[in-house]
């Protein structure tokens, strides 16, 4: 986790999310759009909730996922650090809103809660982020027999 990064942007939400929670549900689906690209194709589903959340759920392989030296179940940190392919890039990509795209992270940070639901076909995890820390260890989840990531957040309210 990199408290500094999540910080700063906390300081920061107008630059990070221009236009509040729509800007971060298109960091998320910019991840999915990246997945269903390196299959081919796939699909991604956004769900506006009544406690005012939103999800994004797709079918791809999921985060990676690996087993550390330990035997304990480690994923890509890409909520609680830095995407060093789009962070601080003046190239960086633009999202469909004409803003860069900075990745998860944003996201992380600029929401009261995150649940980040992990399938693949290893395993199934969720991990809870409050702020962007995470304030849960990879709590297994029952297979389905699907594979995807599920990212459903709920905006700080200083956004919307």
């Amino acid at each position: 986790m990199d408290a500094g990064h999540l910080t700063q942007i906390r300081q920061e939400p107008a630059q990070f999310a221009p236009g509040g929670p729509g800007h971060l549900v298109l960091e998320i689906v910019a991840y999915a759009a990246d997945e269903a690209a390196s299959r081919g194709g796939g699909r991604c589903v956004v769900t506006l909730h009544t406690d005012d959340s939103a999800s994004v759920k797709d079918d791809g392989r999921g985060t990676d996922t690996r087993v550390d030296e330990h035997g304990r179940v480690v994923k890509k940190p890409v909520m609680a650090t830095k995407d060093l392919r789009f962070f601080d890039l003046p190239e960086a990509e633009r999202l469909p809103d004409g803003h860069p795209r900075r990745g998860m992270s944003v996201v992380a940070a600029l929401s009261e809660w995150l649940i980040h639901t992990n399938r693949r076909i290893n395993g199934s995890w969720s991990q809870r982020y409050e702020r962007g820390v995470p304030v849960t260890d990879l709590e297994p989840v029952e297979a389905d027999g699907t594979t995807g990531t599920c990212v459903r957040f709920l905006p700080d309210g200083a956004l919307c």
